[in-house]
This record gives structure tokens, sequence and C-alpha cells, in this order.
């Protein structure tokens, strides 16, 4: 009776231990997809770019969001063109050192 008791015991054993790797998998996968899918569906969109369709889809967009910045009284606001002014002083100061040396 007590090897017929360790075998249902060892049975229910791996019954659990089977029932809770796959709550972990499937509880693993479901937080991965709601957290990771966006980024890897943009991160896809990237690596693809080399492909013809994707590079017009590019331009395209670059092209519509140029017009829509062109119709717009300011394209830019005045805390980014206080930091791009600074960018260009900085960058300005920079060739000037080389053009010295």
């Amino acid at each position: 009776m007590s090897k017929i008791n360790k075998t249902n015991n060892l049975k229910k054993f791996f019954i659990k231990l089977i029932s809770i790797t796959l709550a972990i998998i499937v509880a693993f996968n479901i937080i991965f997809n709601l957290i990771f899918a966006d980024k890897l569906e943009n991160l896809s969109r990237i690596l693809s770019l080399y492909e013809k369709e994707n590079i017009d889809q590019v331009k395209d967009k670059l092209r519509f969001e140029i017009k829509k910045g062109l119709d717009k009284k300011y394209i830019l606001n005045k805390e980014d063109k206080i930091l791009l002014y600074k960018f260009y002083i900085k960058v300005k100061n920079e060739f000037e050192e080389i053009e010295k040396n």
C-alpha cells in the first residue's frame, strides 16, 4: 500500500508541476504581448525599411509632415527654437576650432 501511495503522490506532484509550468508560460506570454507588442511592431517596421514600398511610405509621410508644418505660422515653438539655436552655436564654434587648426 505504501508503494501505491508513493506513486499516487508522485502523479499528483507531476500534475501540479506541469499545471504550474503551463500557467507560468501562459502568464508570461500574456504579459509579454501586452507590454511589448507595440514596440516590436515598430521595431519590425524600422527593420523593414529596405523594402521599396516601406521607403515610399516613409517618403510620403515626410512630405505630408513637411507640408503640414509649412502651413503653420510658426514651425517651431519657443523652447525648440532656443534649443536649436544653442545647438547651432555649439556646432558653429566647433567648426571654427577646426578652421583655426
